[in-house]
């Protein structure tokens, strides 16, 4: 065979082999028979008995037991993958820990990425028995303008649409803050109310108007593949603006710069009075140790007397950052948890558990067994934080809070509320006060549908004598929504601090 030949051969081959092992294309629309569903849902039930460190935290194993067995016994027929994880959402919400939930299979959340799907027009903002128009991605309606009341959709009221969908959304405890808040987020109402309530193409709608008069009109789904108003227009050499004076894209450090200023950032007022910290994240990898270093020199150098923190939709992060922002504020000495275990540090699933390997030898490293059977993180349970010394700031803090204000963050608000200069100001937070399920927080993949969900390893009470009535860190000076603040656009719980900032600086009270 000559070498030419050869090639040829080889080439041919594996193009064969590359024809016959493409993969086919996503069906989004694709059935599971009901064997796999059930295979998927027992291991779904078993992972959580055999590693869930607070499955029977707030509800009990009868319960528990009970929820599991309707579940299943909903597998009648062939299901997609969104009817599964509807399935499986209601059962984990039970659980009442926001730290637990399920997620798309990774095909699907591709898929989700990249297709533009019909939806519910309406973005809204929620609170008890209020719904208000946030915003409406059908731009040319005239009628259901951004802080117009919604009565009713379909004819579900406002609250049967809230309670009907919360039966599936995660939150610490019995919190109903933060499942408004995540009612209120993006297309969440547009996706639960297709999943639970169901898909139509069009929607009645009963609202006030400006009167505060009952009226009704129909909107039809937003469908962003007709939508053409934000589609790029072809840039033309006749253009008025050339080419070459087009505005550069920002460098890699530039938009560095960027994102971590809309990450965190402090901003102080003209006269030096009052400083305004934003707080997005305690995440890793935004820099924050210096952030806060830098940040509390400022106030130091400058003299400020007032700050206002804004952590309303810090979801949380790493412990150690937010116990550092703490400690720039605290005026004792304390303790991150009283209590921080997980039930064991192994298991016969862990081949379904991403990066269990990894998470294995960090639980090896940071717990040990004690007389109770748990392994605990011994470091945060012994180790007692100090405040920082230099440039602790004694002025006056106003903590703003709200329904995405969860994990870590309730941890560095909790440990402040009560302090003599410390005013939270806003909403209940999310996440829990007395403690909550996370520090390591693997996804498990079910093999048959590829469902995601996830699992907390380490269950946490922050202080044993807290209230244990489920709730989060509750504002002192509570500053609610309003249709009114909505329609204009109006930040009221900053409006709030700075009312309460300009009391003390006239009266002296907080």
């Amino acid at each position: 065979m000559t070498k030419r030949l050869y090639y040829l051969l080889l080439c041919l081959s594996l193009f064969v082999v590359s024809c016959g092992t493409t993969k086919q294309a996503f069906d989004p629309e694709r059935k599971y028979a009901p064997a796999v569903l059930q295979d998927d849902y027992h291991l779904f039930r078993h992972i959580l008995e055999d590693l869930h460190p607070s499955l029977y935290w707030y509800t009990s194993r009868d319960s528990m037991n009970f929820y599991f067995d309707k579940g299943y016994a909903a597998i009648t027929d062939s299901m997609t993958e969104p009817q599964f994880r509807t399935l499986l959402s209601y059962v984990i919400a039970k659980v009442n820990c926001g730290h637990t939930s399920v997620r798309a299979s990774k095909a699907y959340s591709h898929y989700l990425d990249t297709v533009k799907l019909p939806q519910f027009p309406l973005i809204l903002k929620c609170w008890k028995d209020t719904m208000v128009v946030s915003a409406n991605l059908n731009r040319k309606d005239s009628i259901l303008k951004r802080g117009v009341i919604i009565r009713s959709i379909n004819g579900w009221n406002t609250t049967q649409l809230t309670d009907t969908l919360f039966k599936y959304f995660a939150s610490d405890g019995y919190n109903l803050t933060g499942k408004y808040q995540y009612l209120s987020t993006g297309f969440n109402f547009s996706w639960w109310y297709k999943q639970v309530i169901g898909d139509t193409s069009a929607f009645h709608i009963s609202y006030l108007d400006n009167a505060r008069q009952l009226r009704e009109t129909v909107i039809a789904r937003y469908d962003p593949r007709a939508d053409t108003f934000r589609r790029a227009r072809p840039f033309h050499t006749s253009d008025s603006v050339r080419r070459s004076d087009v505005a550069r894209e920002p460098g890699r450090k530039e938009r560095r710069r960027r994102e971590e200023f809309l990450t965190r950032n402090l901003q102080l007022d003209s006269a030096n009075t009052t400083g305004f910290m934003t707080l997005n994240t305690f995440e890793h990898g935004n820099r924050l140790r210096r952030f806060f270093r830098q940040s509390f020199r400022t106030l130091s150098e400058k003299h400020v007397q007032n700050l206002v923190i804004d952590v309303r939709i810090n979801g949380g992060g790493d412990a150690t950052n937010s116990t550092r922002l703490t400690r720039y504020i605290i005026d004792k000495d304390f303790r991150v948890a009283d209590s921080l275990y997980t039930l064991r540090r192994h298991s016969k699933y862990d081949k379904y558990i991403e990066n269990s390997f990894l998470y294995r030898m960090l639980m090896d490293v940071v717990s040990r067994r004690q007389h109770d059977g748990k392994y605990h993180f011994g470091y945060f349970e012994r180790h007692v934080f100090s405040p920082f010394k230099k440039h602790h700031f004694n002025g006056q803090v106003y903590i703003l809070t709200g329904g995405n204000s969860f994990s870590a963050t309730c941890l560095f608000a909790g440990a402040l509320k009560g302090q003599k200069n410390v005013t939270i100001v806003g909403e209940e937070t999310g996440g829990g006060y007395y403690g909550n399920t996370a520090w390591m927080i693997p996804n498990v993949t079910l093999p048959g549908t590829g469902l995601r969900f996830r699992l907390p390893r380490f269950r946490l009470v922050v202080d044993k004598d807290r209230d244990k009535d489920g709730r989060g860190v509750l504002p002192d000076v509570t500053a609610l929504p309003t249709s009114d603040a909505i329609s204009r656009g109006l930040d009221f719980k900053t409006a709030k601090a700075r009312e309460l900032i300009q009391l003390h600086i006239t009266t002296g009270k907080k």
